[in-house]
């Protein structure tokens, strides 16, 4: 599970077996038991929530769409 950014107390990863075809590119959140997926491309969107409530998914959000190039690379170098 590579870890990509942590930041106040957020984890940002993907998981290393994203299934057979891979899926497009994306990044879980998640902070103690609650997880979010958003999807990087073409703009970033959420897939999933689970715990999170509306406030803190608009600042989750807000990273997602501060670092979505810096995502998307290390995904695709990770990836190939």
């Amino acid at each position: 599970m590579p870890k990509v950014l942590d930041h106040e107390g957020y984890r940002y990863f993907f998981f290393s077996n994203e299934g057979d075809p891979l899926k497009p590119a994306h990044i879980h959140v998640r902070k103690d038991r609650k997880i979010a997926k958003f999807w990087l491309e073409p703009d970033v969107s959420l897939a999933k929530t689970w715990g999170f409530q509306s406030r803190e998914l608009n600042a989750i959000r807000n990273i997602v769409e501060d670092n979505q190039e810096m995502f998307k690379k290390r995904w695709y170098d990770y990836f190939g």
